[in-house]
């Protein structure tokens, strides 16, 4: 198995083989509480939303930032203002989610890039649990042009403007696009989407968001503005 490289260190190889385990959506499966009706997870009006993103906010290897880790994301479209938490792999190559007891958290999956660095940093969260939202109950309400922020451990908040929302099936998860190693700095969201399978007890679908860095936006004094 091949291994992408950031900032010069090998990526480690649980990598790739935990973005195939997603691709079979054995990574991303909760149980929903609310499943039908006007309480239902909002989900994109079709498939696949896609506006082309202006010429200066293109994904560009030069515009990237050095490795530090993140510390909150905030979308304020949708009034998410949450904690990161590392993620990592389970000993049979699952991707690890946070707790569900801790629904209100974001993982970052650790063996990626950090936000703002080249490449795909990869955030992953609940849509709900058996008793409330999670922090990406409304996911499928974003549309390409909004703003996503992380506020990261150096100071610096980088924005990524949204790009591409997508619903797939689970089984036909786009591991490239959501992994691939190459790249500008670039940032993609994952929640599972689509209907409620009771028989199985998951989502059929996961919702992704694909969005990339906003030149300039990482100066240490937007910190206040992102956790106000």
């Amino acid at each position: 198995m091949s291994k992408a490289r950031r900032s010069g260190r090998p990526m480690h190889p649980w990598y790739w083989l935990a973005a195939v385990l997603i691709a079979t959506g054995t990574a991303m499966c909760v149980v929903g509480f609310r499943l039908t009706g006007p309480d239902a997870p909002p989900q994109p009006p079709s498939p696949n939303l896609v506006e082309k993103a202006p010429d200066d906010t293109a994904p560009n290897p030069e515009q990237a930032l050095s490795p530090s880790l993140p510390e909150r994301v905030r979308i304020p479209s949708i009034k998410v203002n949450a904690p990161v938490i590392r993620v990592a792999t389970k000993p049979n190559g699952e991707l690890e989610v946070p707790p569900l007891s801790r629904v209100d958290q974001v993982g970052w999956y650790q063996d990626g890039p950090t936000p703002g660095e080249n490449g795909r940093s990869v955030l992953v969260g609940h849509v709900d649990s058996k008793t409330k939202p999670g922090v990406f109950y409304k996911l499928g309400a974003l549309r390409p042009g909004q703003r996503v922020e992380v506020v990261r451990e150096d100071r610096t908040v980088p924005a990524f403007r949204i790009d591409r929302v997508q619903r797939v099936d689970k089984d036909k998860f786009p591991t490239d696009g959501v992994y691939g190693r190459g790249g500008g700095p670039e940032l993609r969201l994952i929640t599972c989407g689509g209907r409620f399978d009771h028989a199985r007890g998951h989502y059929d679908d996961n919702i992704i968001v694909y969005a990339s860095l906003i030149p300039g936006t990482r100066d240490p004094a937007q910190r206040a503005h992102t956790e106000g």
